[in-house]
C-alpha cells in the first residue's frame, strides 16, 4: 500500500440530471427522534403547501451541518451584511397523508 494514513482522498460526487436544477423551499421543519433528525423543506403556497425535499440523517452529521451552515453564513454576512430572520408563516403548517 503506497497510501499515507493521514492523506485526503478526493470523492468524485455525481448529482442526477433531475436533481441539477435543486428544490425551492420559502419554509423548513424538523422533527427528531432519538436516533434522527429529519429536516422536511417545504414550498408553502397558502392555502396549502407541498414538501420539496426530505432529509434524514444522524444527530452526529446534523451538529456538523449546524456547523457548516453558521460558518457558511458568517461569511456571508462578512462580505454582504447582516442577514434579516424572514418572517415565520403566519398559518399553520400541518401534514396530509395522502
Amino acid at each position: 500500500m503506497n497510501e499515507q494514513p493521514n492523506q485526503q482522498q478526493q470523492i468524485q460526487v455525481k448529482i442526477p440530471d433531475k436533481m441539477l436544477r435543486g428544490a425551492y423551499a420559502n419554509a423548513m421543519q424538523v422533527l427528531h427522534t432519538r436516533e434522527e433528525f429529519v429536516l422536511d423543506f417545504m414550498n408553502l403556497f397558502p392555502p396549502s403547501g407541498i414538501v420539496s425535499a426530505r432529509i434524514v440523517l444522524s444527530p452526529g452529521h446534523m451538529k456538523r451541518i449546524i456547523s457548516a451552515l453558521q460558518e457558511n453564513l458568517k461569511r456571508y454576512e462578512d462580505t454582504y451584511g447582516q442577514v434579516k430572520p424572514a418572517e415565520a408563516p403566519a398559518h399553520k403548517i400541518g401534514f396530509d397523508a395522502q
